[in-house]
């Protein structure tokens, strides 16, 4: 089945089921909308939230070029807008506020820098600039985020977009790692988009792009997998989103069973600790394919920045095209080449038991000059660490790869029916994805560690952290007649959870079915 190209715009509620059934929300968000700003809104822009497939699997692989297995969850981002009349020097002035008041209402006002001199030229070129400090983000940062795309794509030679007001609720916490700040992203993206008329042309795949490239914008080097979900998954389903040697996506029906989503009750700031944790993970990732690749004889440019999934490909006579998603060559090429990641591992591991290698190994290692590693590798990011873990960071990614592989082909085999054992047998994935994040990947954390364990005790067939890790939600595969039982059971057996009302409990721990993607409703 493919995933269609445009966008959904729909003009009446009745037109799409899953709005229709947020209709109490819609009309309370535009109700505030006119309360707040004097007008009703002209669009509404719904953006569900993702979840990494996690049900499933697939974590921090996407940046490396492997395949992911993401889908929406049944909550989501709503965002309110409409235009306002333009006066003189408010050009794409914004104004956004947030339901929640913890959030504070604020103000912007892009500034387009001069292409060709340094007096401001009010007719012509230039890139736009919002000011987004990454040292201090808050909350409208991924708004302002996802206004550079539609200003540097739509508005780059001439022209300005319109000032704009903005409301915005949405029914998942920031850094619960369920993807909360892309789905922020793709949202604002598209509200810029709409309240511009700027979406015609704009397929699901050029708003994938655009936000992965607004995200950059706040200092994370995203891979895509989040974004990709928020715009193009497909109720009840999962998708395999594969991102080499193009970007393509391909629903799959999760066999029989229901996702529960539990919070470790520990916030993820992902953008704040990129410098030690995701940041870090990127770079790792992409140094320890270009070492494997110099091990395996495989030629890489002295400027290039080569990925795993390249190396795979490259060591294992890929075609040009790529190999067909169902041909069984990925999976061979990936089985052979982790035979190979040893070589990652610096000899004294025996001995001293660390795996990791220091800056100026890793440089040797590279057979790049320090000043050529600089430029390819730190120039464009900022890092820190003591040792690099190059070898278990591989490890975690093919073998993450190897796992998705798997688990999307028992979804396709077994769509129609399937057996308590199928189901045990992807729940083993689950687990072995969550021990290689902890362990290989170190993006787990003990509430996390604890939390899944707990889960797998209170019988589901498999648990793991879901996101970016490092604090946020777990997600675990519950037989359907269980999910009650289940639910009680984590209330009391994990302790932030022992005195929250039915309410507050609900907003960590609750079960979902996969959900649709981004839509825009016009407002009439």
């Amino acid at each position: 089945m493919a995933i269609q190209p445009q966008i959904p715009i729909y003009t009446f509620l009745k037109d799409h089921d899953s709005i229709a059934d947020q209709s109490i929300r819609r009309s309370q968000l535009s109700n505030e909308f006119e309360r707040r700003f004097g007008r009703k809104p002209t669009h509404i822009k719904k953006r569900t939230l993702t979840l990494r497939f996690s049900s499933l699997i697939g974590e921090h692989i996407d940046y490396a070029l492997f395949g992911v297995f993401p889908a929406a969850i049944e909550r989501d981002i709503l965002i309110a807008c409409a235009p306002r009349a333009s006066h003189e020097r408010s050009y794409g002035a914004v104004e956004v506020q947030n339901i929640h008041s913890k959030y504070l209402p604020r103000s912007f006002t892009p500034i387009r820098k001069p292409a060709f001199s340094s007096e401001y030229d009010e007719g012509n070129g230039g890139e736009w600039d919002l000011n987004i400090n990454n040292n201090e983000l808050r909350w409208e940062s991924y708004v302002k985020a996802g206004y550079y795309g539609v200003l540097n794509r739509f508005f780059s030679a001439h022209g300005y977009p319109v000032p704009v007001d903005l409301l915005i609720a949405g029914t998942v916490p920031a850094g619960s790692g369920l993807s909360s700040s892309a789905a922020l992203v793709v949202a604002s993206t598209l509200a810029f988009l709409a309240v511009n008329n700027k979406l015609e042309g704009v397929t699901k795949h050029t708003l994938v792009e655009m936000a992965m490239e607004n995200e950059k914008r706040v200092g994370v080097n995203s891979g895509g997998m989040d974004q990709a979900a928020s715009v193009l998954s497909t109720p009840s389903s999962a998708l395999y989103v594969s991102f080499y040697p193009h970007l393509t996506a391909s629903p799959a029906v999760i066999p029989r069973g229901t996702l529960v989503l539990a919070s470790s009750c520990i916030t993820s700031e992902k953008a704040t600790h990129a410098r030690t944790r995701y940041n870090l993970r990127v770079v790792e990732t992409l140094v320890a394919a270009r070492i494997l690749a110099r091990h395996l004889n495989i030629h890489v440019g002295s400027r290039e920045r080569i990925t795993l999934r390249e190396v795979v490909g490259r060591f294992c006579g890929e075609p040009e095209g790529g190999w067909l998603e169902d041909s069984g060559d990925l999976r061979a090429a990936l089985e052979k080449t982790v035979g190979y990641i040893g070589k990652l591992r610096p000899a004294s591991a025996d001995s001293d038991g660390q795996e990791g290698v220091t800056l100026e190994t890793m440089i040797e290692w590279s057979g790049l000059s320090e000043e050529d590693f600089n430029k390819v590798y730190l120039s464009w990011v900022d890092v820190e660490a003591t040792h690099f873990q190059l070898y278990k960071r591989a490890r975690h990614v093919l073998t993450e790869a190897l796992r998705v592989l798997r688990f999307r082909d028992i979804c396709i085999a077994n769509h129609e029916g399937v057996s308590d054992a199928v189901l045990c047998e992807l729940g083993e994935l689950m687990n072995a994805s969550q021990t290689s994040c902890s362990v290989d990947y170190d993006c787990s954390c003990q509430e996390l560690d604890q939390l899944t364990q707990i889960c797998r005790d209170a019988g589901a067939y498999g648990s793991r952290l879901t996101g970016a890790g490092w604090g946020g939600f777990t997600v675990s595969l519950v037989a359907e007649d269980r999910v009650t039982q289940f639910v009680e059971t984590l209330r009391l057996a994990y302790e932030p959870f022992n005195n929250l009302g039915d309410e507050a409990l609900a907003e960590v721990l609750f079960s979902t079915k996969p959900s649709g993607g981004a839509c825009v409703y016009v407002a009439n």
